[in-house]
């Protein structure tokens, strides 16, 4: 595959080569126009600002109010803009404007809002490629699989659309199609974006602190595993069983053989989107059992189940006809091991409740800690986060966006914080925003403290349920056991002087090295300084052999002890900044 290089220049490291594919130059191509355009507009002003005093920092000279800066520039961009630029781009970009569309920590409210439409209102692939697919995928022809089958899709998202349609047998369902040649094109995408990724992680030091490779290779596996309809409808059997003890929630059921890896058919929902609920019937929603027992299942599903629908926006969530609450798009869920539900939940009791020490000490120890982490730092500005958050009063307190915000500050003071944190900040903060809009006075943190007790009962009964209690049973009856004639071997050993005790210092390798270097440069000053007086010392001797008018043998000690000393020079210097260079990594 030919090859060319795109050099790029760091004021550390000088001219910097990246070498890319050159059938790949169009999409390059389309990334540098896309940060182009907006690296030089209000939103890269946003992301790389500081909230400070509200103080214009180059007031003008004549006093006269400065005009925007969106309005000075000469091609303005508009949060619109990008949303239409990220469509153009595909699939992958789609998705990726999806996900900032939820992220408020990242982007101002207006391409929040803007890029929000990326969720399911993108353009939609003809109808001939449905068939198509469904054929392929069925083995059968639409018209012998459904009775009833509308062409036009009622939703069109990054990576399928959406068609109602009825069985055979009458029941009314919703078909998922998945985009035709989507997988390709998404490889073809990554494959870019990693090259990019890996070369900014190697290169800058934004990259080495945030890691965008590893965010990349998580974003990828999100992908993949939402272009797998079969793994969507596994999930949606799962969460149905896990939240089948409440009675105002649905999850529509998968219908089986209708579904493969790239379609999926599923229950109808008989009802409307909560975003198109209007101000009436808004009035006339009992809202505060919803949200209470929305708030309810999703606690259940991080803390006790492990599994969880991480992707609840308003645009996933239905009102049925019946006044229920309805759960759409599983193909983004979320996984937590029970040390981690443990840590997660500590950390979302301690921000609820306005304990920031606490929230701090969890975060530490549920993170990878980098060389340049900074504890007191980060201790300090999670305090004083979580502080400010509780004097705005705990009913205002955003779970969510505090959570999100807790990891931001742990990646600008080297704390890698996992991923479980990243996307539990995620959901948190869209359940938020789905319960204010069920009920205006809802209180998410009330509903947290509520529920946390009869949650972690919960946990203990299902662990004494599921046979774990036994299983840590019998390692206390193995250790019982065994603990005698572990004893009796190590009184023997210490009897007959037998035990022996082994420390192994982290850095003992790298400090004995240091001595190394050190005995041999004073060893070779020695050896150079012993040279020196040696010729100095035969130069009163006289001998027929000779150089430049000088004794020959003081001559040569003489050339042997300048070699040396410049070869010391030179591998000083050439260590020493070795040294700088790797410390400054």
């Amino acid at each position: 595959m030919p090859t060319v290089c795109l050099v790029s220049y760091t004021s550390r490291s000088g001219i910097l080569l990246m070498k890319f594919s050159a059938t790949h130059f169009k999409r390059y191509r389309q990334i540098a126009a896309l940060l182009w355009k907006y690296g030089r507009s209000d939103l890269a002003q946003h992301l790389s600002t500081e909230e400070g005093f509200g103080l214009d920092k180059n007031p003008p000279a004549d006093g006269r109010p400065k005009q925007d800066a969106a309005a000075s520039r000469a091609d303005p961009v508009s949060p619109e803009q990008l949303a239409d630029d990220l469509e153009a781009m595909g699939p992958t970009y789609v998705k990726l404007g999806q996900v900032l569309a939820g992220r408020p920590d990242l982007l101002p409210d207006a391409y929040l809002k803007a890029l929000a439409r990326l969720q399911d209102k993108v353009k939609p692939f003809p109808y001939a490629e449905v068939e198509q697919i469904v054929m392929t995928e069925l083995g059968v022809r639409i018209s012998k699989a459904f009775s009833r089958f509308e062409s036009e899709p009622v939703a069109a998202a990054s990576l399928g659309q959406v068609h109602r349609a009825a069985l055979r047998d009458g029941r009314a369902v919703v078909v998922k199609v998945q985009r035709p040649n989507i997988r390709q094109q998404i490889a073809e995408d990554f494959e870019v974006l990693e090259q990019i990724a890996t070369f900014l992680d190697g290169h800058t030091a934004v990259g080495r602190r945030h890691r965008f490779l590893v965010i990349l290779q998580e974003f990828r596996l999100t992908i993949q595993q939402e272009l797998n309809y079969e793994r969507e409808a596994h999930n949606l059997i799962a969460l149905g069983k896990n939240l089948q003890e409440f009675k105002l929630l649905q999850v529509p059921q998968p219908v089986p053989d209708y579904y493969t890896r790239s379609i999926l058919t599923m229950e109808e929902v008989q009802g409307q989107k909560i975003t198109t609920l209007g101000p009436v019937a808004r009035l006339e929603l009992k809202g505060a059992p919803l949200a209470e027992e929305l708030f309810q299942a999703y606690l259940k599903q991080v803390l006790v189940d492990g599994l969880f629908h991480a992707d609840p926006h308003p645009g996933n969530v239905f009102i049925t006809d019946d006044g229920r609450i309805a759960l759409i798009d599983l193909g983004m869920v979320g996984h937590t091991a029970p040390a981690m539900q443990e840590n997660l939940l500590k950390i979302l009791l301690a921000v609820s409740e306005g304990n920031g020490e606490a929230a701090a000490e969890t975060a530490i120890c549920m993170s990878e800690k980098l060389e340049e982490f900074a504890m007191a730092e980060f201790r300090r500005r999670i305090t004083q986060l979580v502080a400010l958050r509780r004097d705005q009063g705990l009913e205002q307190l955003n779970v969510g966006r505090s959570l999100l915000e807790v990891s931001s500050i742990a990646q600008a003071n080297g704390l890698i914080v996992p991923s479980e944190l990243v996307l539990l900040g995620k959901t948190m903060l869209q359940l938020d925003e789905v319960g204010r809009i069920l009920d205006p006075e809802f209180d998410p943190n009330a509903s947290i403290r509520r529920n946390v007790a009869e949650l972690m009962s919960r946990r203990i009964r299902q662990d004494l349920t599921q046979g774990n209690i036994y299983s840590s049973l019998l390692e206390v009856k193995d250790f019982t056991s065994g603990l005698p004639a572990r004893l009796n071997r190590i009184m023997d050993a210490v009897t007959n002087s037998e035990l022996e005790v082994k420390v192994k210092a982290t850095d003992a390798k790298m400090v004995l090295d240091g001595m190394q270097k050190i005995a041999n440069r004073i060893t070779m000053g020695v050896v150079l300084a012993g040279l020196i007086v040696g010729a100095a010392l035969l130069m009163r001797v006289a001998t027929t052999f000779q150089l430049f008018g000088y004794p020959g043998l003081a001559i040569l000690c003489f050339f042997a002890a300048a070699t040396g000393g410049f070869w010391l020079v030179i591998s000083i210097f050439v260590s020493d900044y070795k040294s700088r260079k790797k410390n400054s990594r």
